[in-house]
């Protein structure tokens, strides 16, 4: 009697440090097009004449902070290139790997905050209601929580 795999589940083989090097920066690589584009909308907005109009000077310093913690998320997806490049430039080591998918980890929680903030002002400008805004800036910020830290937490432990 054979015990049946879960769905997805199959082989698995250990991946080389360079293979997981070159992994791990392109996935930076991917994250990175999206995160510096939401930056040049966030910075746009700031000089546009309705952003005076349309936000409060607390809604104002809540775009603000949205941009910092966008930008602060780029700063932690380019860190392991800045790394790699200045301090391990003809190797990979097990530290190099780790330090940077910790940095890359830790670029999802200040991303889904900014995200979060701006999707709250933009609903509160287009619905007008504040209460609106609230909601649908929850509802995206448990889906990114989910979606970029439970599930993958969940599926490490898995694969353990």
């Amino acid at each position: 009697m054979s015990i049946a795999k879960p769905v997805g589940a199959g082989r698995r083989e250990e991946v080389r440090l360079d293979s997981a090097a070159s992994h791990l920066l392109e996935e930076c690589r991917m994250v990175l097009p999206g995160i510096q584009a939401l930056f040049g909308f966030q910075l746009i907005a700031v000089f546009n004449d309705a952003f005076d109009h349309k936000l409060a000077p607390g809604e104002r310093q809540v775009h603000f902070l949205a941009l910092f913690l966008v930008a602060l998320s780029a700063a932690l997806v380019m860190a392991p290139a800045a790394i790699h490049r200045q301090s391990q430039l003809r190797e990979v080591s097990e530290r190099f790997i780790w330090l940077s998918s910790r940095l890359l980890r830790m670029s999802m929680y200040p991303l889904a905050l900014g995200l979060t903030l701006d999707v709250y002002l933009i609903a509160r400008v287009v619905f007008g209601a504040p209460i609106l805004g609230l909601v649908f800036a929850g509802i995206l910020f448990v889906a990114l929580i989910v979606l970029w830290l439970v599930l993958p937490w969940r599926e490490a432990r898995e694969n353990r």
